[in-house]
């Protein structure tokens, strides 16, 4: 059994682990395991893990099966007693790995952990994705220690204490594999974005802790591999936070929080029309076609998570709407809530 399996899932990645594979190997071993689980890639993305990195593990697959589903093929492939799912575009440091298995070493009730994620572009900001770990408000907006809607702060050491958050980054999240196959795993059915967020709120519902762990640091390109304004990331992040909400919410809370979702994302669709984004807009629409077509399955995942929560109030899930704190009273800092 491996102590800590670090596990890439790559697709058509060749120049991104041409880049920062050297390094994860050189800051990982002798304490990690380093796998790369390829998802069909086309490019030569295998000829070079065959050439340049033969020590590397390899777990191949027929096709994209995305991200979500794409690491839950690999991990049951895998016997480790921790995960560290690892973006392809992420740049490490080294002792990266002390700190994050010192932390969860000594602290059983922990499932899961992040590093301070910066941004591999321009080091001395966060990064959007993750920065010094995840929170989301009632209606299920995320945001950050570090980063608030599109705002992303200049890291100055005033996030470097340990800090419990509601959900860490899957760029490069250490997970134990047992509460991760307890809490079901990545929703495969997400195919990408919003999984790590789902997940973490399972178990953060079974009773489990997150941290970041700032001591340990991470530098990430982000957005490798769809961009920021594609209609694609657009549709599968209004989709699945539907999703995630659907499964996860109180019942008390329910149908309230769609109904002002529903009013909030049209906002949003007339927002994206307004500045000529014509298949954004049209990509809001299609995520509630899909979410109201697919409601039955998503209605036996809800019953089976509802019946498992040990902790329905979540201090990390905040009672105020993060969009009223950017957009009405100007707040740009985590530090300003």
């Amino acid at each position: 059994m491996d102590k800590i399996a670090i596990v890439i899932l790559n697709w058509n990645g060749e120049a991104m682990l041409r880049k920062f594979l050297p390094g994860v190997i050189a800051h990982s071993e002798p304490v990690g395991t380093v796998y790369v689980a390829d998802n069909g890639s086309t490019d030569n993305s295998i000829d070079l893990l065959n050439k340049e990195f033969p020590t590397v593990r390899q777990i191949l697959f027929d096709k994209n099966y995305g991200f979500a589903e794409g690491y839950n093929m690999a991990l049951k492939e895998i016997d480790a007693e921790y995960y560290l799912l690892l973006n392809s575009d992420v740049e490490i440091t080294d002792n990266w790995l002390d700190p994050l298995l010192a932390y969860m070493e000594k602290h059983p009730h922990v499932a899961a952990c992040q590093p301070k994620l910066l941004s591999q572009m321009t080091p001395q900001y966060f990064e959007y994705a993750g920065a010094a770990g995840g929170f989301i408000d009632y209606l299920g907006y995320p945001f950050c220690r570090g980063r608030i809607m599109a705002s992303v702060e200049k890291d100055e050491g005033q996030y470097d204490e340990i800090c419990s958050v509601f959900w860490a980054t899957g760029a490069a999240l250490m997970i134990r594999s047992a509460a991760y196959w307890e809490a079901g795993g990545l929703d495969g059915d997400f195919f990408a974005h919003m999984e790590e967020i789902d997940l973490c709120w399972r178990l953060r519902s079974l009773g489990y802790g997150i941290v970041c762990i700032p001591q340990s640091k991470a530098y990430h390109v982000g957005g490798g591999t769809l961009p920021k304004e594609n209609p694609r990331k657009t549709f599968l992040n209004f989709r699945n936070n539907l999703f995630m909400l659907y499964k996860n919410l109180p019942e008390k809370e329910l149908h309230k929080v769609l109904w002002l979702r529903f009013f909030l994302d049209i906002l949003a669709a007339i927002h994206f029309l307004t500045k000529g984004e014509v298949r954004s807009f049209q990509a809001v629409f299609k995520a509630y076609r899909e979410f109201n077509a697919q409601k039955p399955l998503y209605e036996k995942k809800r019953k089976e998570i509802q019946l498992k929560i040990k902790n329905s109030t979540i201090p990390e899930r905040t009672a105020n709407s993060i969009l009223k704190a950017y957009y009405l009273k100007g707040i740009r800092k985590f530090t300003q809530l």
